[in-house]
C-alpha cells in the first residue's frame, strides 16, 4: 500500500496527498433529493433580510446609516426575544415550592447564557458610534414618533426580571403602558401580575436550608450570626480604645465602629429592615437576606456552589443591564445633545433618569458585602448541618418528582 503522506527531503518538507482531499469531498446532495428545508429557508431569510427597509430611501433622501440603525435595533429584538426564552423557562423551575436539582443546571445554563448576551448587547449598541451624528439628523426626521421605549419585549423583560412600576421613571409623566396597543397591554399586564425572577428568587432564598431550625439541638444560622456580628463589633469597639499613639486615629476607629454597628442594626433588626423596604432601599424579604448570606458564608459547601453561581449571574444581569442603559445614555447624548427624543420624552434628560439603582433588580445582593464579617467571625456549622450540606439533594429541601415540575411557560 502506497503511503499517503508524500516527502520532499530537499527542502524537509512533509504534505498530506491532494487526491486524499479530494476523496474527503464525496457525499450526497440532499437538497437536490429533496431531504427537508434549505439553510434559507428554514431561517425564513427571505422574511429576515427583507425586513430593513430605508425610510429615507422611500422619501428620495437616502442615508447609508439608516441601515446600521436598522439591523442593529432589529437584532436588539431578536435578542431580547432569546433572553425572554430563557428567563420564562428559568421562572418556571423556580416556581415551585421545592427547586429540584437535577434541574439546577437548566437554571444556571440560563443565567448565564442571558449574562452573555447582555455582554453582546452592551458591546453591540457601541456599534451606533461608528454612525456619524450629521447623518443621523438626516433620516431622523423619518423615525417620529418610532421610538425605543415602545419596544415591548424590553418591558417585559424589565418586568418578568423584576422592575417594579412604582419605582418607573414617569415617561412624559404618563404610565409606561400608554405608548401600547390593548394587546401589547394585556401582555404587560399578564407579565406584571405573574411572579418575576425577583420574587421566585425572594421564595427560593426564604426556604435555604439550615436557615431555621431543625431540631431541638439545631438552633439555625441567624442565632449564631448574631452572636458572631456582637462579637465582631465589641473587638472593632476594644481595638478602636487601645489605640494610644494618636487621639485623632482613635476617634476615626471609634466613628467606624459606630457607623457599622448602626449599619448592622438594618438587617439584624428586621423592623428596621422592613423600614428599609417601605423607603424603596430594599427589595428582598429579611428571611431572604438571611438566605443569601448563609450562602455568601457558607459558599464552599457543595450544597450551596449552585445556589451561589446563581446569586452571581442575577448580580452580573443587574450589572450589564445598567452598562447597557449607561452606553445607550452615552449615544442619544452624542447623537441628539440636548434634543428632544423621537417619542416625544426629553431625550438624554429622561434616559439619563433610568441610570440609577431604582432599576436595579437585585440591588440587595449587591449590598449583602455590608454584613459580611471576617473569616474567624463566622459561625461554624454542626455537625448534622455540615452533612445537610454536604450532601447533593436539592437546592431547597428534598427532590420533587418531575411530574411536578411539568409546567408550562403560560402557567408561570
Amino acid at each position: 500500500m502506497a503511503c499517503p503522506y508524500a516527502t520532499n527531503y530537499s527542502r524537509g518538507v512533509s504534505f498530506i496527498d491532494m487526491n486524499d482531499d479530494d476523496e474527503a469531498q464525496e457525499g450526497v446532495n440532499k437538497v437536490e433529493m429533496g431531504f427537508g428545508h434549505t439553510y434559507t429557508k428554514y431561517l425564513q431569510l427571505d422574511k429576515l433580510l427583507s425586513a430593513q427597509t430605508l425610510q429615507s430611501e422611500l422619501n428620495g433622501q437616502r442615508v447609508d446609516d439608516e441601515h446600521l440603525f436598522i439591523v442593529v435595533h432589529q437584532s436588539h429584538e431578536l435578542w431580547f426575544k432569546q433572553i425572554l426564552f430563557d428567563i420564562d423557562i428559568v421562572r418556571r423551575l423556580l416556581n415551585n415550592p421545592i427547586v429540584d436539582e437535577t434541574k439546577s443546571l437548566r437554571i444556571v445554563s440560563g443565567l448565564d447564557r442571558t449574562v452573555r448576551i447582555f455582554t453582546l448587547l452592551v458591546d453591540q449598541i457601541a456599534i451606533l458610534d461608528t454612525m456619524s451624528p450629521l447623518d443621523f439628523v438626516d433620516f431622523r426626521k423619518y423615525l417620529t414618533p418610532a421610538s425605543g421605549f415602545q419596544s415591548l419585549q424590553f418591558r417585559l423583560l424589565e418586568n418578568k426580571i423584576g422592575v417594579r412600576l412604582e419605582r418607573r421613571i414617569k415617561y412624559n409623566a404618563q404610565h409606561y403602558k400608554n405608548v401600547f396597543d390593548d394587546e401589547d397591554k394585556e401582555a404587560l399586564l399578564e407579565s406584571e401580575r405573574s411572579p418575576s425572577l425577583l420574587i421566585l428568587i425572594q421564595n427560593w432564598l426564604e426556604r435555604t436550608p439550615g436557615l431555621k431550625p431543625s431540631d431541638e439541638n439545631d438552633e439555625g444560622f441567624w442565632p449564631k450570626y448574631e452572636r458572631a456580628v456582637r462579637q465582631f463589633l465589641d473587638d472593632m469597639y476594644e481595638s478602636a480604645n487601645q489605640e494610644s499613639h494618636s487621639e485623632e486615629v482613635r476617634q476615626q476607629l471609634l466613628a467606624e465602629y459606630y457607623k457599622t454597628k448602626e449599619s448592622f442594626a438594618t438587617i439584624l433588626d428586621s423592623r428596621q429592615h422592613e423600614g428599609q423596604i417601605k423607603m424603596g432601599n430594599r427589595l428582598l424579604s429579611h428571611d431572604a437576606m438571611k438566605g443569601a448570606l448563609m450562602i455568601y458564608f457558607y459558599r464552599d459547601m457543595p450544597r450551596f456552589s449552585v445556589p451561589y453561581q446563581i446569586l452571581t449571574y442575577l448580580m452580573d444581569i443587574d450589572s450589564l443591564f445598567t452598562k447597557w442603559r449607561y452606553n445607550h445614555v452615552l449615544l442619544v447624548q452624542r447623537m441628539l445633545g440636548s434634543k428632544q427624543g423621537t417619542g416625544g420624552s426629553s431625550g438624554y434628560m429622561y434616559l439619563r433618569t433610568t441610570v440609577s439603582d431604582r432599576y436595579k433588580v437585585f440591588l440587595d445582593l449587591f449590598n449583602l458585602s455590608t454584613w459580611l464579617i471576617p473569616r474567624e467571625y463566622i459561625p461554624s456549622l454542626s455537625p448534622r448541618m455540615v452533612k445537610t450540606l454536604s450532601e447533593h439533594s436539592n437546592l431547597s429541601a428534598s427532590l420533587t418528582s418531575e411530574s411536578d415540575l411539568s409546567l408550562n411557560l403560560k402557567d408561570v
